[in-house]
């Protein structure tokens, strides 16, 4: 086969490998037109990348980078520059293979890793820089690149190495690849779309669900008996040096000792704190305890916080490491049912205070999220029957499909059987995912995680976080929720009475008695989701349609809390 013209010159490649720069010279030398798809989208949208990100979620600012790249690919005479993750998806590839001959520009991480501290370093460019976000980040820079590279390989009719090359010859390597890259071009290797797989721009294989902010990508796994693998999953993601153990009394007899040998194993030194099981520990007076032990250990900013048990050890263990010598990297290993499918995802860190729960916290994303379902299985009743709940919330807000699996399997899951648990706390932990990406630090849609958790947080506080479980407030909660929705008008009774079978169904509590309602109703007004002495409520105007309001009169919240309580 001959030479074949190519109408334009599309540059691919992990960031900082030069594709501005270099594409900027190669257009000039040719006398071309240069467009940069992440500057177009800027123009074209009018908000920077990062706001993109942080408001919008990644999966919006990938349907506008695709959108932008499908119109500038249609011209001729031009060069490309895109941005580092465009190729994971199978239609942008298809796009950039039909428009014209594709150069990656490589570079070596440590070389990346360079470019981008002396470009932190230059005042005139102030955005923030994501890869320099949270500890370790050349080892970030050196997971993230291992996973797109097949990706970049794949695509890639020529390859630059532009570690040592000056702007201007790697242009003119580039310009050599234009002429001869497509020369018996071959055809697109098959590479699963990394957006539209069981785990989008996933990382790490086998993971169920992966959340992507602007500053933080992590894997979520979920299965049974994978415990074993957590030591090469931390490897995996960059981690290494001191792993320190946070669990409670309950589970590090469980599993402490298996932990540690898997780490160790691992190539890690391993040390271990325990902590009295049950929500009290969740306390300023317990993280100080923590971060002594810490000091004790001359625990370094390379260590590793394993938060090893449930939501109040994943809580209190992730205040720690958000903390501590200004950030730590954490691992969350969740052996309960709600730190499997909520607590442990989102980054969501906290401790509480006497007068409301989770006052005192932080964002603060986890590095891995390993959740063996094997775990369940060491659960006393009352702790996996409460952890339910937050499955049935996520299904009332997000998924009535999932709401049909819970009613058609309630028996299977109760009893754990492994199928069905296994696909149901998947989908759970994937719709947590979903919305944490979408709105990392609850700017908008995230809130809606919240639905039952207003009146929920005020029964924890109003008894001293010590009569119920979090996930049986939660199911109270949700019920008023709903009658506060049926008694505005949102919501037809029907669903109120599904809601209401299904947590019963399940051994929820739907009331509640012996609660001083007045404390209860001040607690609520603490919450954090109170804006200008306003409380905000999630509520529904049906399944999977979830709605916020703030002008819930005070009659109605009365009346509900009173009719909740026997």
């Amino acid at each position: 086969m001959g030479e074949k013209a190519a109408g334009n010159i599309i540059l691919t490649g992990f960031s900082y490998t030069g594709k501005t720069k270099v594409g900027q010279k190669v257009a000039w030398k040719l006398g071309w037109k240069f467009i940069d798809i992440d500057e177009e989208i800027v123009r074209s949208y009018g908000k920077p990348i990062p706001e993109i990100f942080a408001r919008d979620g990644e999966e919006r600012f990938r349907e506008l980078e695709s959108k932008v790249l499908k119109h500038v690919c249609q011209g001729s005479n031009t060069v490309i520059a895109t941005g580092g993750g465009a190729v994971l998806s199978t239609a942008n590839r298809e796009i950039m293979i039909d428009s014209g001959a594709v150069i990656c520009l490589e570079a070596k991480p440590a070389t990346i890793y360079q470019r981008l501290l002396k470009d932190a370093e230059d005042t005139t460019n102030q955005e923030p820089r994501p890869l320099l976000a949270g500890p370790e980040p050349l080892k970030r820079i050196e997971w993230l690149k291992e996973f797109r590279q097949p990706y970049y390989d794949a695509l890639a009719d020529w390859t630059v190495h532009t570690d040592n090359l000056t702007v201007d010859e790697a242009a003119d390597q580039v310009i050599l690849g234009w002429r001869y890259g497509r020369r018996g071009r071959p055809a697109l290797p098959a590479l699963l779309d990394a957006r539209e797989s069981a785990a989008p721009y996933c990382e790490q294989s086998g993971a169920v669900c992966v959340v992507t902010t602007a500053t933080e990508s992590y894997a979520v796994f979920v299965g049974w008996g994978i415990l074993e693998e957590l030591g090469k999953r931390m490897r995996n993601a960059g981690l290494s040096g001191t792993a320190h153990i946070v669990s409670d009394d309950v589970v590090f007899p469980l599993y402490g000792d298996k932990v540690t040998k898997i780490l160790e194993d691992a190539g890690f030194s391993v040390d271990s704190l325990v902590v009295p099981q049950g929500e009290r520990s969740k306390s300023f007076e317990t993280a100080v305890k923590i971060y002594d032990w810490l000091v004790d250990c001359r625990a370094e900013r390379g260590d590793n916080i394993i938060a090893l048990g449930g939501g109040v050890v994943g809580d209190l263990a992730g205040f720690v490491a958000a903390t501590y010598a200004r950030g730590l990297p954490l691992v969350q290993v969740p052996t309960s049912l709600i730190g499997m499918v909520d607590s442990s995802i989102g980054g969501k860190v906290a401790v509480n205070h006497p007068q409301g729960k989770n006052l005192i916290g932080a964002f603060y994303q986890p590095r891995l999220v390993v959740a063996d379902l094997q775990a369940l299985t060491t659960l006393p009743r009352r702790e996996l029957v409460s952890g339910w709940a937050e499955v049935i919330k996520h299904a009332m807000i997000r998924d009535p499909r999932l709401l049909e699996l819970l009613e058609e399997r309630t028996e299977k899951l109760l009893a754990l059987e492994r199928g069905a648990t296994s696909d149901v706390i998947a989908r759970s932990a994937a719709i947590k995912a979903k919305i944490v990406s979408e709105d990392e630090k609850e700017q908008g849609i995230r809130i809606i995680l919240n639905y039952g958790h207003t009146i929920a947080h005020g029964l924890e506080a109003a008894t001293n976080y010590e009569r119920f479980l979090h996930g049986e407030a939660v199911a109270i909660g949700m019920m008023g929720a709903a009658m506060v929705s049926q008694e505005t008008g949102l919501l037809v009774q029907k669903v109120v009475d599904r809601q209401k079978t299904l947590l019963e169904r399940f051994g929820l509590p739907t009331t509640f008695s012996g609660v001083d309602t007045g404390r209860l109703l001040q607690s609520m007004e603490l919450d954090k989701k109170v804006r200008r002495k306003r409380v905000r409520w999630v509520l529904l105007r049906g399944i999977g349609q979830p709605v916020v309001r703030d002008d819930v009169s005070s009659e109605i919240a009365v009346g509900v809390i009173r009719k909740l309580s026997l």
